[in-house]
């Protein structure tokens, strides 16, 4: 059974429709890497996987681990394991990066009929994940994002990701202002969590991404539906020929 199956997915916000019929299978250990110019609907994509209310499903479905994931709430499909790391992480004042963490990772364990985790291992793991991404480790005394970089940011991303521990991640954008040294670690941090049972969808607009973090599977969006699927090499022949003759054959279709 697949771990996301996706059908004739559509989607609209006040009015625009931005989806038009996305169609998309993600196995279980799978890594798909979805790119496309600006507008083509990548992170609204990413936006309805993960059940922000701004966006109106109007047809198809998503089957998640064999379950309608559109039925579920937003804080249901986070429980069940749905992992969205941000394009631009917002900051929350007055929200320590501790609590924070501790209180979503033991409502998770609750849900799945565990035991919480003491302060102890709690904080030995926040150690471990955030050497995994390099986070500077006085960084988890202060409030979620607050003052830091945009670096600092991402790889936040990639340590709640590690702490969490989701069966789907979709990571939207987070090559997007990275340096060279930071995108390497953020794909590092990315690439020591890939699983068996554990699947990425990876949004980017670039291949260099991809030099990092290798996909099974390239996917190609323009003009709200996937245009185009293949291997990596999908990915070189983009950097190569750009994306205007994909969007002319999505216009054609």
């Amino acid at each position: 059974m697949a771990l996301l199956q996706i059908n004739n997915l559509h989607a609209r916000i006040e009015e625009q429709n931005i989806l038009k019929g996305v169609d998309l299978t993600v196995g279980a250990g799978e890594v798909h890497a979805i790119m496309g110019p600006n507008g083509s609907g990548k992170s609204t994509f990413a936006a309805v996987l993960a059940g922000r209310e701004e966006f109106e499903v109007t047809e198809g479905g998503v089957l998640y681990e064999g379950g309608d994931l559109l039925d579920m709430e937003p804080d249901e499909r986070a429980l069940e394991g749905v992992f969205l790391a941000f394009q631009y992480p917002v900051e929350l004042p007055g929200v320590s990066m501790n609590n924070f963490l501790r209180q979503a990772l033991n409502q998770q364990r609750e849900h799945r009929g565990e035991e919480p985790l003491s302060a102890g291992a709690f904080l030995k793991r926040m150690r471990e994940c955030a050497a995994l991404v390099s986070l500077d480790p006085q960084l988890m005394s202060r409030s979620v994002n607050d003052g830091f970089s945009g670096g600092e940011k991402k790889r936040n991303e990639i340590f709640q990701l590690a702490m969490l521990e989701p069966r789907l991640a979709i990571l939207d954008e987070t090559d997007s202002g990275l340096d060279i040294d930071a995108l390497r670690i953020v794909a590092d941090g990315v690439n020591a969590l890939r699983r068996s049972d554990r699947s990425f969808v990876v949004i980017t607009h670039y291949q260099r991404l991809l030099n990092y973090i290798v996909p099974d599977v390239v996917h190609v969006m323009a003009d709200g539906r996937i245009v185009r699927s293949g291997d990596k090499s999908l990915a070189l022949e983009l950097e190569e020929k750009g994306y205007d003759w994909l969007r002319e054959e999505a216009v054609a279709a």
